[in-house]
C-alpha cells in the first residue's frame, strides 16, 4: 500500500471510529439550510364583469405569449344529481365533447386540433368544467366550440352506449383496485347518504339504468349562465376578452335554478370497516372524519394542523410510519373541503403483517395532535411551505385565474387572496392546539381497511380494534346504508295447477 493510500485509509478508519464513539450523536455536524424568506408577491390585476344573462366573466391579461386560454365552471356536479342516480354528472360531462346538435365528436376534435388548440371537460362533487387553450387568432373558434358544447350537447344514443360500456369497464377495474376501493368506502363512511359520499362515476347499477332523459333533465336544470363562471386568460385586452365572451355566450338562456336541499352529513362516529380481499399482500388504510367547509373562519389554522399531521412541510405520519419503523413507503393526511362540509383523511398502505401496528400509530397521532402543543419548528415548516407555494399559485396567468375562480365559486371575499400569506404567518402553536381540540376527533374516527382480514384480525383485537365490520368484497354495495349487498329472497315455489 502506498503512503498516500495508507494515509487516506487511516483517515477513513479514524473517522469511522469517531462516528461510532462518543461523538456519534453530533453527526452530521451541519443541518439542512433553512428555507429562504418568502419574496414579496404582487397579485396581478384582473377584471370581472357580469353579462346580462348572469354569466360572471373573469379576465386576466397576459401578453408574454400570443395565446389565450379559458376555463368555464358550471356550479353543478355530484351534489346536483338525483339521489338514486349517482354518476349522472360525471357521465354528462364526458359527453359534452362527444357531439352537439350541429357538430359530431369528430368535427369538434378536428376543429380544435386544426387550430392548434386543446379542449377538455370534467366534473367533481360540486362543479363541471370545460377548459381549453389556443393561439390568439383562434380565440373566437375556441369559445364558440365551448359555448356549443355546454348549450347544445347531443347526448346521442350511440355515444351514451359507448360511454356506458367504458364506464362499466372502469368501475370493474376500480373495484379491483384496493387504493380506489378504500377511497370510495371512506367517503361513503364519512358522508353517509350525503352527495359528497357518492362515488363520482356512479355504481354498476346506476350506470346500467341511466337514460338519455336523465342526462337531458340534469343538463337543462343546471347548465345555465347564471349558474356559471368563465375565466379568459391571455394576450387580449379586457375589452376584447369581454367582447369575445359576449359573442360566444351572450345568447345563452338564463333560467331559474332550483334550490338544493341535500340531507345533512352524519356526525362523526367511531366505525371500523374491513373490506375483505383474501390473498392481499398489503392493506390499504384510511382514517379520518368529517370536517368544516372551505368557507369556515378556521380554515387556515386547521389546514396547517393537518399538514403537521401528514402534509408538506412537516408530516408526522411519514416520520413515524416510514422513517422510524419502515412500515410503508408513504403516509399522508389531507384536509379536503367543499362548500358545505369537508373531510380529514390520513392514508397509507402497509404489509399485511403490520396492519394493526400501522393503524395504531395513525390513531395515536390524531390523539397526539389534539393533546400536545406542536413544536414551533413543525409549524414553521408547514407555514414555509404554504407561504412559499403561494407564489407558485399566482405565477402563471392560468393559475391566477384558478385562484380567483375558486374564491368566486366558494363565495369568498377576493381580498383574501392578497392577504392569504399574512394569515398563514399569523398562526401560532396555540392556534394549532385550539383548532385541533375543537375539530380533530380521535375518539370518533372512521376507519377503512382493505386487505386480507384473516391475516390481521388477531392484530386488531390485541391493539384495541376488536369491534369491526367485515364485508367481503363480493358483498360490497356503496348504495346500501350497511354497505352490504342485500341478498335476494328465494322465490317461493308456485303451487301446481
Amino acid at each position: 500500500m502506498t503512503p498516500r493510500v495508507r494515509l487516506v485509509a487511516s483517515a477513513l478508519v479514524a473517522g469511522a471510529l469517531t462516528i461510532c464513539g462518543a461523538d456519534a450523536q453530533q453527526w452530521p455536524a451541519s443541518r439542512p439550510p433553512m428555507a429562504l424568506a418568502a419574496r414579496p408577491v404582487d397579485f396581478p390585476p384582473y377584471e370581472i364583469k357580469t353579462l346580462a344573462n348572469g354569466l360572471q366573466v373573469l379576465v386576466v391579461l397576459h401578453h408574454e405569449q400570443p395565446s389565450v386560454s379559458f376555463r368555464l365552471l358550471i356550479k353543478a356536479g355530484a351534489m346536483n344529481e338525483p339521489a338514486d342516480k349517482p354518476g349522472v354528472a360525471n357521465f354528462a360531462s364526458g359527453l359534452l365533447s362527444q357531439g352537439t346538435k350541429t357538430r359530431d365528436a369528430g368535427e369538434i376534435a378536428n376543429q380544435i386540433e386544426s387550430a392548434g388548440g386543446i379542449i377538455g371537460t370534467g366534473s367533481g362533487n360540486e362543479l363541471t368544467f370545460v377548459s381549453g387553450a389556443v393561439i390568439k387568432d383562434q380565440t373566437e373558434l375556441m369559445l364558440s366550440l365551448a359555448a356549443d358544447m355546454v348549450q347544445n350537447p347531443a347526448f346521442s344514443q350511440g355515444e351514451i352506449d359507448r360511454r356506458r360500456s367504458q364506464t362499466l369497464s372502469s368501475l370493474e377495474v376500480s373495484y379491483d383496485d384496493p387504493e380506489n376501493l378504500a377511497n370510495m368506502v371512506f367517503s361513503r363512511l364519512v358522508f353517509g347518504a350525503h352527495p359528497y359520499g357518492r362515488p363520482a362515476e356512479g355504481t354498476r347499477e346506476s350506470i346500467s339504468r341511466l337514460t338519455r332523459d336523465d342526462l337531458v333533465a340534469y343538463h337543462r336544470t343546471w347548465f345555465v349562465p347564471n349558474n356559471s363562471l368563465l375565466a379568459i386568460v391571455g394576450d387580449l385586452s379586457a375589452d376584447e376578452a369581454f367582447a369575445a365572451a359576449q359573442k360566444a355566450f351572450g345568447g345563452w338562456e338564463k333560467r331559474e335554478i332550483p334550490a338544493l336541499k341535500p340531507i345533512d352529513p352524519p356526525p362523526p362516529a367511531r366505525r371500523l370497516v374491513v373490506i375483505d380481499r383474501p390473498g392481499s399482500a398489503q392493506t390499504e388504510i384510511r382514517v379520518g372524519h368529517i370536517a368544516v367547509p372551505r368557507t369556515h373562519q378556521e380554515y387556515v389554522p386547521l389546514d396547517l394542523a393537518i399538514r403537521i399531521l401528514g402534509g408538506e412541510g412537516a408530516n408526522r405520519l411519514f416520520g413515524v410510519l416510514r422513517s422510524d419503523r419502515g412500515l410503508t413507503y408513504g403516509a399522508s393526511a389531507d384536509f379536503n373541503t367543499f362548500k358545505t362540509s369537508g373531510e380529514i383523511v390520513a392514508e397509507t398502505d402497509t404489509r399485511t403483517a403490520t396492519t394493526g401496528e400501522a393503524l395504531r400509530l395513525i390513531v395515536d397521532e390524531f390523539a397526539r395532535l389534539q393533546k400536545e402543543t406542536v413544536n414551533p419548528l413543525e409549524l414553521r415548516g408547514a407555514q414555509d411551505f404554504l407561504a412559499g407555494n403561494f407564489a407558485l399559485t399566482i405565477e402563471a396567468p392560468g393559475a391566477i385565474a384558478q385562484q380567483v375562480l375558486a374564491h368566486m365559486f366558494f363565495g369568498l371575499d377576493l381580498s383574501e387572496i392578497e392577504t392569504y400569506r399574512d394569515r398563514v404567518e399569523r398562526v401560532t402553536t396555540m392556534d394549532i392546539q385550539r383548532v385541533a381540540k375543537q375539530f380533530v376527533k380521535p375518539d370518533q374516527l372512521s376507519i377503512v381497511l382493505v386487505g386480507d382480514v384473516s391475516a390481521f384480525a388477531s392484530q386488531l383485537k390485541s391493539l384495541g380494534f376488536a369491534d369491526y365490520e367485515r364485508i367481503p368484497l363480493a358483498e360490497l354495495d356503496l348504495n346500501s346504508p350497511t354497505l352490504r349487498r342485500q341478498s335476494r329472497q328465494p322465490e317461493q315455489p308456485q303451487p301446481r295447477q
